[in-house]
């Protein structure tokens, strides 16, 4: 392992409910937008929530200028997504594989499904196997950018895109690889996930009011609200990010992945598993408890998550926790499974860079159990030097992300 090869951040893209790119879903999180409309990709008449983030129909117009029609016919919405995302990132970072040696350049996305459902099989019930290849988004990039380095897929539920960061920067590192390009994508607004997910109380159904849906660390929380979307971020070794004048966004100073081993779907009782996972990522990126100026919480709206996410604050940060800004960006964005991860740790880079806070919006009725700063309902200005990014999953496994100024 060498320990002097840092990991820095050089280009980033990402396609939500708020924006098909980066700078559009930026300025909508910091004027504190949401994307929750009433579904509209299939007909949810007769599901408990009718409700959820969708991505504009938009994105697949832009797909246009990057996939070829031949190409497009062979991937899902979610795909065409992640590509969309991975051309927005490569180009954002102004890097020429043709400098590189593409052996050593790997791709790595979370990906839970690509999401061949029935509203995909309406349409088109062609090339179902390569469609349905959970590592489809990782091959075709590689196949689209010519990357000859390990290409492959994470899924670990909603912690996957930060599990896939987390691995890119073990893989720069270790001397493995000189940049890799990681994020993920989901589309699971489908009528057998928004059943699923209703059947075990986990999402919302405040369907009269779907902007004010999502409402993490409130009282009056009911659940999650679905959303989809994709991201992708540039991980780079710090020398050949220098030798090539790259814009540096941030520095990827640290992470720690951990397994709960207690149930398939509730967090550790009082978040202690969160806590550790927090812990451990601190002490993995050298930083202590005092650096560290703004918490991208998994931040869900259930009411368990929110209670132990706040709960694993206080025992990781001591005394400390009440002075560090917290703020959901599933607030806006919707629950974006596979691609939350990625999705949130650019809104923490972002952050870093502009020196911005995202707000927690439709907080209006606190709850009284949770006592944290979750910069409420308005962005702030903030100078901030570090940064974690916290994302938890269904069967246990956690992930926080540490993100440095540099």
């Amino acid at each position: 392992m060498n320990n002097t090869n840092k990991t820095v951040i050089t280009g980033m893209g990402m396609v939500t409910s708020l924006g098909t790119d980066v700078k559009t879903t930026w300025n909508n999180l910091i004027e504190g937008r949401s994307g929750v409309r009433p579904i509209s990709l299939f007909d949810a008449s007769d599901n408990e929530t009718k409700i959820a983030a969708e991505v504009s129909p938009e994105f697949e117009k832009l797909a246009e200028k990057v996939i070829t029609r031949r190409l497009r016919k062979q991937m899902t919405r979610a795909t065409r997504m992640s590509l969309l995302a991975a051309d927005e990132a490569i180009k954002n970072s102004g890097i020429n594989f043709d400098n590189y040696d593409r052996v050593r350049i790997a791709v790595i996305m979370g990906v839970i499904t690509t999401s061949y459902n029935q509203n995909e099989r309406n349409q088109s019930d062609s090339y179902i196997v390569v469609k349905s290849m959970p590592n489809a988004p990782s091959a075709w990039i590689s196949l689209l950018y010519g990357l000859e380095g390990p290409n492959f897929n994470v899924s670990t539920a909603c912690a996957s895109s930060a599990y896939a960061i987390g691995l890119g920067h073990q893989m720069i590192k270790s001397g493995m690889a000189d940049v890799v390009i990681a994020g993920g994508v989901d589309s699971s607004i489908e009528p057998e996930y928004i059943r699923g997910f209703n059947q075990i109380m986990a999402m919302s159904v405040r369907n009269d009011s779907p902007e004010a849906a999502c409402r993490p660390f409130t009282l009056s929380r009911d659940g999650f609200v679905m959303g989809e979307g994709a991201g992708v971020v540039v991980l780079e070794s710090e020398k050949l990010a220098k030798e090539r004048n790259a814009v540096i966004y941030a520095e990827l100073a640290g992470y720690a992945i951990t397994s709960e081993a207690t149930d398939i779907t509730a967090p550790k009782e009082n978040g202690v598993g969160m806590a550790k996972t927090m812990r451990m990522a601190l002490e993995n990126a050298g930083l202590g408890i005092d650096e560290i100026d703004y918490i991208n919480a998994h931040g869900t709206s259930t009411y368990l998550n929110d209670k132990y996410e706040t709960m694993a604050i206080k025992e990781c940060f001591g005394d400390r926790a009440k002075q560090i800004g917290v703020s959901s960006s599933k607030s806006m964005l919707g629950h974006t499974l596979g691609a939350a991860g990625v999705i949130e740790g650019i809104v923490t880079i972002k952050s870093i860079y502009e020196n911005k806070l995202t707000p927690t919006i439709n907080y209006d009725d606190p709850d009284p159990e949770l006592d944290l700063d979750y910069i409420p309902n308005h962005a702030r200005d903030k100078e901030v030097h570090a940064a974690l990014s916290n994302s938890f999953g269904f069967g246990g496994h956690n992930a926080t992300l540490v993100f440095k100024k540099y």
